[in-house]
């Protein structure tokens, strides 16, 4: 058979390629390249996918996963490829008319389908987290939860079921998250034995619409292991201290704030909100007040059922920050152990923290340090108005959960990191939910980069150089012949 030279160089290429592995365009060439098949990442299969639906208490989210496949167990392989904001309320709002809870999905799994190859759709995992929402209820709404497995199994993928997931794993789930997209569990390991992980560690702030949670590592002993949970990943086991706190959430939190401003009045009128900007008016009812699941429980008498009350904005800043602290009951914690509020053990909290960001100015799409702009909130310019009705609620909030709840100070504020995202991936828990359930992060550090004897690597270093002899003497004898 005739070759030209340029078949030889191709042929030569072929081989270099088969001893090393790799080719120019960073496919990965492997035994199958070697006998005559390319291996299958070179035309765009390597990835496989996955799929978690967060069903929250305000709106339902899609997050769409990918990681390639040879690297199933390598932490920080798995990236968020789309995100999907649901049409609509949160799933619990769907209890009356379950059908149209189904009917929403339709348009976010469209799009997840759109970025997976077709191919590879019937193999993908689908989760369905619901939080908070779903947690109020007393009897949560299983027809909501059938259509939306009902629409769902409809699609081309391999639905594993909706569950309402418990507080605790909410928090502990978001706490995996960021700890997996900053590479923390791979720098503990690559220290080895003999070394604390507790510098390494991040703590994890989700502040949700119906619950608030909180997961970190503290430094002396969990002595509540009711609020302990223990992970085992990459050869070291993690306890942390772990609790959430419903109704205690931004959307829950001012829903409290609006009933203690109210629950004084003796006759239907105005009264004074702090917190809204000054001039705003909002006319509510007494029965939408009592309506809601973190407030049904206070008594109301049956003449104020019917009040209208007006809420009246002042933009005052202190008095906005004080009567939110009326929400939080900070004198059941006595003197006995650390305390948050409602008598909750917490110990004190540790290391640097990453906060779900959930401020921002609409008009310049900037994030704001609620610490800082807290005072201009209350009384913003009139264009900015319409946005910032809750603003100045939300900034004092957060104030009050982290500083006077929390127990932050002066000090550790610095070590608060306010953001939605990390390695472009949204921190929320649905990424260490599906993590936990398709075992992406091993419980052992992985056998193929363990560190092995000395004289193991000498050999395997030896029998490599050796081989590349061979192989480059029998190429020039190839190319000369």
């Amino acid at each position: 058979m005739y070759r030209t030279a340029a078949h030889g160089r191709e042929e030569a290429y072929i081989i270099v390629a088969c001893i090393l592995g790799v080719s120019s365009s960073g496919c990965q060439y492997g035994p199958s390249f070697c006998s005559g098949l390319p291996d299958p990442s070179c035309f765009g299969y390597a990835f496989q996918y996955g799929m978690v639906f967060d069903a929250g208490s305000s709106h339902t989210s899609l997050f769409v996963y990918q990681w390639t496949s040879d690297k199933t167990n390598d932490t920080g392989v798995v990236s968020q490829t789309l995100s999907c904001n649901v049409q609509g309320p949160g799933i619990s709002s769907y209890a009356n008319d379950p059908p149209k809870a189904g009917v929403s999905l339709r348009s976010c799994l469209e799009d997840a389908l759109k970025v997976i190859p077709d191919e590879r759709q019937r193999e993908v995992p689908v989760y369905l987290g619901a939080t908070a929402g779903m947690r109020l209820l007393r009897d949560p709404p299983l027809k909501t939860q059938t259509c939306f497995a009902k629409t769902i199994q409809q699609y081309p993928v391999n639905f594993h079921g909706a569950r309402i997931i418990t507080g605790e794993e909410e928090g502990a789930y978001g706490w995996i998250t960021i700890n997996y997209l900053l590479d923390s569990f791979t720098k503990v390991w690559l220290m080895g034995d003999g070394n604390t992980p507790l510098s390494k560690i991040l703590g994890a702030l989700d502040l949700g619409g119906a619950s608030t949670q909180i997961s970190f590592i503290p430094i002396g002993p969990i002595t509540d292991q009711t609020k302990a949970s223990k992970f085992r990943l990459y050869g070291f086991t993690y306890t942390i201290y772990t609790h959430s706190y419903l109704c205690y959430g931004q959307n829950q939190a001012l829903k409290q704030l609006i009933l203690k401003i109210t629950e004084n009045m003796k006759v239907q009128g105005s009264v004074n909100h702090p917190c809204y900007p000054e001039g705003y008016q909002e006319t509510t009812t007494a029965a939408s007040i009592h309506s809601m699941p973190c407030t049904a429980s206070h008594a109301q008498t049956p003449s104020q059922a019917s009040w209208n009350a007006t809420l009246v904005g002042t933009g005052n800043a202190t008095e906005c920050r004080m009567a939110i602290k009326q929400i939080f009951n900070f004198t059941a914690c006595g003197q006995s152990q650390p305390c948050t509020f409602d008598g909750i053990y917490q110990p004190p909290v540790n290391g640097e923290f990453f906060v779900r960001q959930i401020l921002s100015d609409p008009s310049s799409e900037q994030s704001l340090n609620p610490c800082s702009l807290w005072v201009p909130l209350c009384a913003p310019s009139e264009r900015l108005k319409q946005w910032l009705r809750e603003y100045c609620a939300n900034a004092n909030y957060i104030l009050v959960l982290l500083l006077e709840a929390y127990k932050f100070n002066q000090t550790s504020w610095s070590s608060i990191k306010f953001q939605m995202k990390a390695a472009n991936t949204d921190i929320g828990w649905t990424l260490g939910y599906m993590l936990n359930l398709t075992n992406m992060i091993p419980a052992e550090a992985p056998e193929q980069v363990k560190g092995q004897q000395y004289g193991l690597w000498a050999a395997a270093i030896f029998f490599i150089v050796l081989t590349l002899a061979f192989c480059l003497v029998g190429l020039l004898i190839y190319i000369l012949w």
